[in-house]
């Protein structure tokens, strides 16, 4: 595999939006909304962090980072998602690339840390884990995980943009 992974320019970002909605076409816990919530955080200058896995002219991976407010006050905090992987391509190590350059943007930006909405299995070999003082109301605590970049983690509940209600 001869990938390369960068951050978006203007020419993905039709590309991008094929890519997240076929990639959550079939996925039993989206939105199917994903492509509009990218977009809508784009529109709203919310995508601190939007990095395309590309192999020669084709885009196989998109993968979105952009702020989360806590009701600590705590600045820095980043939630990372949605990430997408080509139907035809998931399970070959792209969307773990994608995740790997993600945490070390937000590093390098000096984010304190990033949390997520997904699977413990898969999420936990990026050393997120569920924290049971910080919360997502109305998710179930096991799928909401957080990985602290600098100091821990404090108790707070996080609230993602208002993009993530695009298409709701």
């Amino acid at each position: 595999m001869n990938m390369i992974i960068r951050d978006e320019h203007p020419g993905d970002v039709d590309a991008i939006a094929r890519l997240t909605e076929a990639a959550f076409a079939n996925a039993p816990h989206g939105s199917h909304t994903e492509h509009l919530i990218v977009a809508a955080l784009r529109e709203a200058g919310q995508l601190s962090v939007s990095l395309v896995a590309r192999e020669g002219d084709d885009l196989i991976g998109h993968v979105a980072v952009s702020p989360v407010t806590l009701s600590s006050g705590d600045a820095d905090w980043y939630g990372l998602g949605p990430i997408s992987v080509r139907p035809d391509r998931q399970g070959r190590g792209i969307g773990s690339a994608l995740m790997a350059e993600a945490i070390e943007k937000l590093k390098a930006m000096g984010g304190a840390g990033c949390v997520l909405l997904g699977d413990p299995g898969y999420y936990a070999r990026f050393g997120f884990e569920a924290c049971g003082q910080l919360v997502l109301p109305g998710v179930p605590a096991e799928y909401f995980q957080a990985l602290p970049l600098a100091d821990g983690v404090p108790a707070a509940e996080v609230r993602y943009h208002s993009a993530f209600e695009a298409g709701a």
